[in-house]
């Protein structure tokens, strides 16, 4: 009965100093995480070509100047002449170009921020991972060092009762493999939950030797979340917005190819800054001036036909990837949801396993000391222990993770 109880202590017991809960490791790594960082730089960036796009509505203003000075001197005329011709234009029609500029501008802008909230669930999910695959190999090892402590126990008894002429050799070597066989399988072990730390803090921006103990693990009853209706999920998936928003925003590059081929008009007025001509005295007049510029195409042997006709096939282009998306979404709802219920029910299903071969274990080890089982019962029954609490680790451990990957794929 130790055995079973101690089998109950190690399942049941729960770390409660410097505890890192699963919130406090999301924030963690989300103020961290380089990629968050670099999609909210995308983000800032679109927003200022948003708003350098807009300038387009505005007047412009401008100045060109020149200064020129000859090598030959000619009589009564000075060797310099300059001129400086500022002017304010507002286009007042641009083909539609301005507006389109500003709409695809605009929508890039909030196709950045759809990136950005992805992004934020990729970092979430990875920080979910990464939590719930160091409690596995934490709880793993913690299991290979019951397993090694049961095995040790037992040879103890072998080796009494072989110097007390109860037993042959064949019992002892068999316990010593077993034990040996335990102990690299320990070894490893340890081996995996190092290089889960070193994942789990180096995701966090910390030492990446540095212990930690969680707040929560997989043995902890994760509840079942609901399960979202495709539509839904849809609705709250960013880069099928994204997606939408890229086939929106082709649809204004159609408008933007097409613009240079429209009618131009814009009008401005200016000024003439300059020295008479030819310049003998040096004196220098302004002369002012308001203008109209119409500028209209006629004929460039279909330039604007191909133009346009391979804006519509990228615009094409875009609505079958936004389609493309969409089923990617519905099948990883349906096999997010498939995992998540099979998962649960494995959970069910090897904590029954667990608790049977831990009873078996108890009985095979009391039986053996009592001289009513042999060796090979209580071996048999040591690696069906281990391999059912493996599965049940591994059990755990995979609805953790499908719950995780549940609330990716719904965006929750």
């Amino acid at each position: 009965m130790k055995i079973t109880v101690s089998i109950i202590a190690l399942w049941l017991c729960v770390p409660v100093l410097g505890q890192t809960s699963l919130a406090d490791y999301r924030a963690a790594v989300a103020d961290y995480s380089w990629q968050l960082k670099i999609a909210a730089s995308k983000s800032d960036a679109a927003a200022e070509t948003a708003g350098q796009a807009r300038t387009g509505y505005l007047p412009r203003l401008a100045m060109d100047g020149s200064f020129t000075a000859t090598v030959r001197h000619f009589d009564g005329v000075e060797r310099w002449t300059f001129s400086l011709l500022p002017q304010l234009v507002q286009t007042v029609y641009g083909g539609g170009a301005v507006r389109a500029a500003a709409r695809q501008a605009e929508l890039d802008y909030g196709i950045a921020l759809c990136d950005e909230e992805f992004s934020r669930l990729d970092v979430r999910y990875a920080a979910d991972y990464a939590y719930w695959n160091l409690s596995a190999v934490e709880l793993y090892a913690a299991s290979m060092r019951q397993y090694v402590a049961i095995i040790r126990s037992l040879k103890e008894v072998v080796d009494r009762r072989f110097s007390e002429g109860y037993i042959a050799k064949g019992d002892v070597l068999m316990i010593d493999a077993r034990l040996s066989e335990a102990e690299y399988s320990l070894v490893s072990a340890e081996q995996s939950y190092e290089v889960a730390l070193h994942n789990f803090n180096i995701l966090r921006g910390t030492d990446a030797a540095l212990g930690v103990q969680l707040a929560q693990d997989i043995r902890d009853s994760l509840p079942m979340p609901g399960r979202v209706v495709a539509a839904e999920a849809l609705e709250r998936r960013p880069d099928y917005a994204a997606a939408r928003l890229r086939s929106e925003q082709a649809e204004a590059g159609i408008r933007a190819v097409r613009a240079p081929f429209n009618p131009q008009l814009s009008v401005g007025v200016g000024g003439m800054w300059q020295p008479y001509y030819p310049n003998s005295t040096g004196a220098t007049y302004v002369d002012g001036s308001a203008f109209v510029k119409l500028s209209v195409p006629i004929f460039h042997w279909g330039e604007r036909r191909r133009a346009v006709g391979a804006a519509r096939a990228v615009q094409l282009q875009q609505e079958w990837n936004a389609a493309l998306v969409h089923d990617d979404i519905v099948r990883e709802e349906m096999n997010g949801w498939t995992a998540l219920v099979q998962s649960r029910a494995q959970v069910d299903a090897s904590e029954e396993s667990l608790r049977i071969a831990g009873e078996n274990l108890s009985i095979s080890t009391y039986s053996y000391g009592e001289g009513l089982a042999t060796i090979l019962d209580v071996l048999q029954a040591q690696l069906s222990w281990i391999q059912l609490y493996s599965n049940a680790i591994r059990a755990h451990y995979n609805y953790a993770v499908a719950v995780s990957d549940y609330q990716r794929i719904t965006a929750q």
